[in-house]
């Protein structure tokens, strides 16, 4: 396809899906629209709040796009909230699109708006440690998450110790993945003693692989394991320290 014929075709399509009020689930995955052509999905965005499940997954969005995918999801929490509806949306997946940080905060805000979500994957965007904390205060005001994957950004210092205070938040977390987000020695403690305090006792899965984690945070997150992780059923902690 020419570049010129993508937003055509995504224009048909998500104009033919916006008031569709019984579509669950819109999946637009590896499809090279890249960050001009992410236009076009708003109007389904914005128009239609009754779907639940979002993957733009490889899609080539990039900051500009990112930028624009975010604010139509915080647009959407805003309609409504001005209609006196609850948001419907549960499960977003945005990973390998290069988003890079000047996007986080503005999913950040998006994703406190619309405040009940449940399943939030971002892997391989190029995010950095202060997207990363922002990332984490937003979704701190979601309380039913039940599965993060942050996996292959960097949240080395402040934003390792933002998911650390924000894990207080999510009290049904099933799974939390951030391996390869080099997390950092001392930030890492700080994220084990927020795991030995019992906060998300539901915890099936923990992938901390590549984190730089050493004996000290490893440490409090064994008897953080056998005081609270009764539920663990997969542990990756390789290519540590």
């Amino acid at each position: 396809r020419l570049i010129s014929e993508i937003p055509q075709a995504l224009t048909a399509i998500c104009n033919s899906l916006k008031d569709l009020p019984s579509l669950i689930e819109l999946d637009l995955s590896d499809n090279a629209f890249g960050g001009r052509s992410a236009d076009p999905i708003v109007p389904f965005l914005t128009q239609n709040r009754t779907f639940e499940v979002l993957r733009l997954n490889n899609n080539g969005l990039g900051p500009s796009g990112g930028t624009i995918i975010a604010n139509a999801l915080l647009e959407s929490a805003r309609l409504s909230k001005e209609e006196g509806k609850a948001s419907r949306l549960r499960t977003v997946i945005c990973g390998r699109n290069r988003l890079q940080d000047d996007t986080a905060p503005l999913f950040a805000n998006a994703f406190a708006a619309h405040g009940r979500l449940v399943e939030v994957k971002m892997p391989q965007n190029g995010i950095r440690m202060d997207g990363i904390a922002a990332l984490a205060v937003g979704l701190a005001n979601n309380p039913n998450l039940e599965s993060l994957d942050l996996q292959d950004n960097c949240a080395k210092g402040a934003g390792t110790r933002a998911l650390a205070k924000a894990l207080a938040s999510w009290p049904v977390l099933r799974s939390l993945n951030l391996s390869e987000c080099l997390l950092g020695g001392r930030a890492g403690i700080a994220l084990a003693i927020a795991l030995s305090r019992g906060s998300n006792p539901k915890l099936e899965t923990l992938k901390l692989q590549l984190g730089e984690l050493d004996h000290r945070s490893l440490s409090i997150l064994a008897k953080a394991i056998h005081d609270h992780g009764s539920e663990i059923t997969t542990l990756e902690l390789n290519a540590n320290r």
